[in-house]
């Protein structure tokens, strides 16, 4: 068998490498060409030496730095107004603290007062003769009464609401039962 590709491949071969030198030639002769040519370096252009500024862009530059200016000053002026104002708000904090300090303790006096009364006048009724009691808390609101009885010991209540009224007894214990009904359990 004959292989005629190599015959090809050589003659493919041969075109590209003539290919390569033509292109090299090109490039060499024109290379040699424009060596022979002289060439000129044009003088460099003369410096122009700057004039006074314009009279406009003189006065737009003065314009905008007095401008600068107000609002620097207009920011230095709120500045110290801000710095003014922080000071006076931190006084009155410190003046709402101190009063709220002093508003619990005066709480606390009223509350303390009031449980001394609350305790006080429990231990009267306590003291009291059971039937006088019951007459006396016969007359009061339920409610009211309910407030009483729940601070009294068990004993004195007890004398107390057997005698009242049937209804208004009913009505005091349904009350001091259901003060805690809604009171979580856990």
């Amino acid at each position: 068998m004959k292989r005629t590709g190599r015959g090809a491949l050589a003659i493919l071969a041969l075109f590209l490498a003539s290919s390569g030198a033509l292109r090299v030639g090109g490039l060499a002769g024109e290379a040699f060409a424009n060596s022979n040519v002289e060439t000129e370096v044009p003088d460099p252009a003369p410096v122009a030496e700057c004039a006074a500024p314009p009279a406009a862009l003189l006065k737009a530059l003065n314009d905008r730095e007095a401008q600068v200016r107000s609002q620097e000053a207009a920011v230095a002026d709120r500045m110290a107004a801000l710095t003014l104002a922080d000071a006076a708000l931190t006084k009155r904090m410190e003046e709402l603290a101190a009063a709220e300090v002093s508003l619990k303790e005066v709480l606390t006096l009223a509350d303390g007062a009031a449980e001394q009364d609350l305790a006080r006048l429990t231990a009267v009724y306590e003291a009291m003769k059971p039937v006088d009691a019951a007459a006396l808390f016969d007359a009061m609101s339920p409610e009211f009464a309910a407030g009483f009885l729940g601070r009294m010991q068990p004993a004195s209540a007890a004398s107390v609401l057997a005698g009242m009224a049937p209804d208004k007894a009913y009505a005091i214990s349904v009350l001091i039962a259901g003060r805690n009904a809604l009171v979580p359990k856990q």
